[in-house]
Parts: structure tokens; C-alpha cells; sequence
């Protein structure tokens, strides 16, 4: 059995106990033993399939030929097997083709995937797509799109970026206007053509499914012709890049959706990168310029459907980057067992007649060793809990399902960020620990790290997820969220406080939140905006330095100290309270005393 198999199974049932799910009517019919038969499904597809391809993506990049968007052959077979495994639609009703599973076994099948190959197929996307449709699309759009996407018929994206727009979707200029007299009544939604250039879409050119399904934000014009400013004109439409009839069947017609060009990345190089031109004119659709969409729930709520995407989106994101780190760590990890070289400090100092030693001997090898571990394990264990919270959030009693979900709001941008930031220092430091050879591509650690630095960005850059947090999250409904997880965490530190080993870990864990209140209430002490928010980013990275301290933890209480694998999870909590935890100091004390220097910088000090 595999450590990562290993891991997951202690996390899974010594930890969050998910056997306890199996209880509840909707996954009444699993078992620990239909749980592992998934992971053992999805750990071989990911050995077998994803791992021998990934390298041949990372090498031969998508490339356009005016027609076709090509990818490798393996890349091919690789989406293929992840269709046929039915994980598209794990999570799905049994009459949609789905198994029922439990969202934190679909997280814990899928991180086989984002380790083995991250950058294959994009199946993230496509089920974020369906899953969006279910809960805010018609019963058509819901049978002709997201079944079809369930399947792996249909494969999905989502368009939001513009080229001047980036991150900023008030700004976005892409139009939709209604198509023609009936369009009202169409029966796949009211109809409209659509103008404009989307940019940074993952997936949005392949030949992987029969079709492609954009879901795109755009704006309806008002009465005078022109768009709404803000965000609150913003719609969301489905435009397939094939047109589809009542029965799902492609009717033959090419949708107006052009490929303007691809992204050449750093990393993450499997999945096309495009930027699309919607009614441009290049693929004219029933006697007219003008890509066809259907309008998803009302006009003008396109930005709280998205989010619905969005914000599992991020999740998944998180745990993306957290299996990245998790591969470098494992080959790092190898090769300091594998490679000799030094020899012991002695009272005499390095005896040269000595044979050298493996290089996980040396004290600051085991450092970066243990700080990869602690980021990696770390980072694991918050996905798989927020995941816990969203099977609770669906299946839980009413307060039950009320209380993760405001747990949900709280530790999203922690779970997105957190671990796209410290896990990628984790494949950093599996470089690092390499050497030289980790700096070639004779080694994949390099690859693991440019795949990663991807994270950081997509799907709500730093500063927005700490915009997020601090602008938001922990002052809505008057601090309601950041009372109710302070409260997980103080159950935690109770918990802790009686075990001697634990003591000192659960004393600096009550302080540090102390802090976090602290730094919170002076941040907004003003009831300025401008000050309070200067300094989100190093809010965020305390905040979430805090929540892993807190994960570290409530895992050590379930800990068998009796084993190694015990002792080596005992060994990562101490690190990470001992060497990562004090950082917070630092970084709240700007927060604190609401620093200005990045703030009133001016422009042409630079």
C-alpha cells in the first residue's frame, strides 16, 4: 500500500471517522469496503494511466494546426480511463449514472489523479460545470448539458476573464443580446447571441468529448443599448461549442466559438489554455454572426451562479496543490534515502576514512523534509475536512448542515490559498533537496513545481482570496463565522489541553487565535476599508497558519503514537508549531497596527 493510500486511510476513518456517513439514507449503501474499492480503482487508473503520460504532456504541448487542437495520445487514453471509472459522476444520484459517494471520497479518489498527472483532461472543470447546472439551470438544461457532462459525453468549462478585464468581472464587455422574436420561448432556456472575448480558459479547445460546454458571463444590454456597469449586469449562458438538440444529440451545427490562440504555460502544460471569441463571425450559426447561449437562472444573477462553481472550484484547486507538493515530497524524500553524501559530526569533527552517509541523515535535510511533511499531510487534512463539511452541509440534520456551511464560507480562501502558497514551497524545497539534479529535468521535481505555481493564481489570486477573507468573510453577520470556527478551535484546544505532549501545542494554538481576534478588531478599528484591507495578504497567511496549527492538532489527538507512521505525524505537528506557527507575529503585527507603507507608496517612487 502506497503512503499516500496510507495516509488517506487514516485520515478517513481514524480521523474524520466517514464511516459514520454510511448511516445516513444517501449513503446507505457503502461501506468501508465500497470506500476503498474506489480508492483502489482510482489509485491504479492514476499508476497506470496518468503517471506515465504526465511527463509526455509536460514535453508535448497542446498545439493548434488552424482546425484541431492536438494533445498526445497518452493524454487521450488517460481522459478516457477517467471517464470510464464513472468519477465524473461519483458524488451524482444512482438514476444519473452516479455511485452516491460522499463528497470527502470523491476528494480522497480524485487526489490520485492531481498527484499522478495534474495537468491531464480537466474532468475538475467539466464537474463543477454539471454540477453548477443542477442547482441553477431548468430541468432541460440540467438533462441536455450536465447529464451529458456526467457521462463523459460532454466535457465543460467556464468563461469569466476577459482580456482587459483579468480578475476585475464588473469590467467585462462580453454582450448578449436576445436571438430573434421567439427567443423567450426556446426550450433549452431564452436564447441569446453572444459577442465578446473570453481569456485564460482551461479546456476550452480539445477534441477529448463530443462537445465542449462553455458556461460564460456576460451582459445584457439595457433598453438605451448599452451594458450595466458593475457586477449586477452580469448573466451567465450556456454556449456549446456544438448545438445540441431536446435529446441531447449534436443536431451538426458549429456553434460561433472561436479559437483566437493558445497559452503557453510555465507549467500545468496538459490542459490547452485558450482565448476564445465568441461571435466573431468565423463559424456563422443559422444564417447569422453571433454565438448562441441560454440564459442560466435570471438575468443579472450570473456572478451567484458562478460562485456556485467557483467556490467548490476552489476547493479543488487547494487540493491540486497540495498533491503537487505531496509528489514532490515523496520523491525527495526517496531520493535523501537513496543518495550518499557527507559524513557525521563527531567529537573530532568529519572523519574522510568514514563511507558517507544517506543524506536524510543531516539534521537540515530532515528539516526540509519535515517542513514538506507538515505542509503536505497538513494540507491534505483541510481539504478532506472542508470536504467533511460539505457532506454535512448536504446530508446533516438542519443545525448540523447550518454550521458547516457557515464553517464552509469561513475556510474556503484558506483552503484555495494556504496551500497553493506553502505547498508549493514545499516542491521548493524537494528541489532543494535534490540539488543540482533537482534543478534538470532528469529529476520530475522541477516539473512538480512549475505545475504548482499555477495555484497561486487561478481561481482568485492571494489578494483576492484575502480581500475575501478579512473584507468579508470573518465581519459578516457580525463576526458570526469567525466565532463559530474559533469555537472548533477552542473544542480542539480542550480536547488537547489534559495530554501532556499536546499541552504546549494547544497553549500556543489558544494564544495565536487570541491574536487573530486581536488583529481582526484593530484592522477594522477605523471603519476604513482602505486601511483595514492594506494588509489582507499577510491577514490571510496568519489566518491560515493558524487554521493548519488547528488541523495539526485535532489530528494528533487520533494519532497512534505506538507506530512510526504515528510518530512521523506526531513529528510534523511539532514542527510545524515550533518552526511555522511563530511566523504569525510578524505578520499580524502590520495588520495590527493597520501599517501603511504599501499603502501610501506613490507611483513614481518605483
Amino acid at each position: 500500500m502506497s503512503g499516500l493510500r496510507q495516509n488517506l486511510d487514516f485520515l478517513l476513518h481514524d480521523w474524520l471517522g466517514v464511516a459514520s456517513l454510511t448511516t445516513r439514507p444517501r449513503f446507505a449503501d457503502h461501506s468501508r469496503e465500497t470506500f476503498a474499492a474506489v480508492l483502489d480503482t482510482c489509485e491504479r487508473i492514476a499508476r497506470e494511466k496518468f503517471a506515465p503520460a504526465n511527463r509526455t504532456a509536460d514535453v508535448q504541448e497542446p498545439h493548434f494546426d488552424g482546425e484541431c487542437v492536438h494533445l498526445p495520445e497518452s493524454t487521450r487514453a488517460a481522459s478516457d480511463a477517467y471517464v470510464a471509472s464513472g468519477m465524473l459522476a461519483a458524488a451524482q444520484d444512482y438514476d444519473l449514472g452516479g455511485m452516491q459517494l460522499p463528497c470527502v471520497i470523491e476528494m480522497a479518489a480524485n487526489s490520485f489523479f492531481a498527484k499522478a498527472g495534474i495537468g491531464l483532461g480537466g474532468h475538475m472543470l467539466t464537474s463543477g460545470n454539471a454540477n453548477l447546472l443542477m442547482a441553477h439551470g431548468t430541468e432541460a438544461q440540467r438533462r441536455v448539458f450536465a447529464h451529458q457532462e456526467f457521462s463523459g459525453r460532454f466535457f465543460g468549462t467556464m468563461c469569466l476573464s476577459e482580456p482587459q478585464a483579468g480578475s476585475s468581472l464588473s469590467d467585462i464587455l462580453t454582450r448578449a443580446e436576445p436571438d430573434g422574436e421567439d427567443s423567450a420561448s426556446d426550450p433549452l432556456g431564452p436564447r441569446f447571441r453572444l459577442r465578446g472575448n473570453k481569456m485564460w480558459i482551461s479546456n476550452g479547445e480539445h477534441e477529448l468529448a463530443e462537445n465542449i460546454v462553455h458556461l460564460v458571463l456576460a451582459k445584457i444590454p439595457g433598453p438605451d443599448g448599452k451594458l450595466v456597469p458593475g457586477a449586477r449586469g452580469i448573466s451567465l449562458f450556456i454556449v456549446p461549442k456544438r448545438l445540441v438538440d431536446l435529446g441531447g444529440d449534436l443536431t451538426g451545427e458549429r456553434n460561433d466559438v472561436a479559437l483566437a490562440g493558445l497559452n503557453h504555460k510555465l507549467g500545468y502544460r496538459g490542459i490547452p489554455n485558450t482565448l476564445l471569441n465568441f461571435g466573431e463571425g468565423k463559424y456563422p450559426v443559422r444564417g447569422a454572426s453571433g454565438a448562441i447561449g441560454y440564459l442560466v437562472g435570471k438575468p443579472g444573477e450570473g456572478l451567484r451562479c458562478m460562485f456556485h462553481m467557483m467556490n467548490e472550484a476552489r476547493i479543488a484547486v487547494g487540493l491540486g496543490a497540495v498533491m503537487l507538493g505531496y509528489a514532490g515530497y515523496e520523491a525527495s524524500l526517496d531520493y535523501a534515502r537513496g543518495r550518499p553524501q557527507g559524513r557525521p559530526i563527531g567529537p573530532g569533527g568529519k572523519d574522510p576514512s568514514q563511507p558517507q552517509i544517506p543524506i536524510i541523515r543531516h539534521a537540515d535535510v530532515k528539516r526540509m523534509l519535515l517542513a514538506q511533511k507538515s505542509y503536505v499531510e497538513g494540507g491534505l487534512a483541510l481539504e478532506l475536512y472542508c470536504a467533511r463539511l460539505v457532506d454535512e452541509q448536504h446530508t446533516g440534520d438542519a443545525q448540523a448542515a447550518k454550521d458547516a456551511a457557515l464553517l464552509l464560507e469561513m475556510l474556503t480562501p484558506i483552503a484555495k490559498s494556504w496551500p497553493s502558497e506553502w505547498c508549493l514551497e514545499a516542491n521548493s524545497l524537494a528541489i532543494q533537496v535534490h540539488g543540482g539534479y533537482g534543478y534538470t529535468r532528469d529529476y520530475p521535481v522541477e516539473q512538480y513545481w512549475r505545475d504548482n505555481r499555477l495555484n497561486m493564481i487561478h481561481e482568485g489570486t492571494h489578494g483576492i482570496q484575502a480581500l475575501d477573507l478579512l473584507g468579508r468573510k470573518v465581519v459578516m453577520d457580525g463576526g458570526a463565522g469567525l466565532l463559530a470556527l474559533a469555537q472548533r478551535i477552542n473544542g480542539t484546544i480542550e480536547r488537547a489541553s489534559p495530554h501532556a505532549d499536546l499541552h504546549p501545542q494547544a497553549t500556543a494554538l489558544a494564544a495565536a487565535l487570541q491574536q487573530i481576534g486581536a488583529a481582526t478588531k484593530a484592522a477594522w478599528s477605523t471603519g476604513v476599508p482602505e486601511e483595514a484591507l492594506a494588509n489582507a495578504v499577510p491577514y490571510l497567511q496568519a489566518f491560515g497558519h493558524v487554521v493548519l496549527a488547528w488541523i495539526w492538532l485535532d489530528v494528533a489527538l487520533s494519532v497512534d503514537p505506538a507506530t512510526p507512521a504515528g510518530q512521523g505525524r506526531l513529528a510534523a505537528g511539532r514542527y510545524f508549531f515550533r518552526h511555522e506557527l511563530p511566523r504569525i507575529d510578524a505578520w499580524l503585527a502590520v495588520v495590527r497596527t493597520r501599517d501603511d507603507t504599501c499603502r501610501t507608496v506613490q507611483e513614481e517612487w518605483f
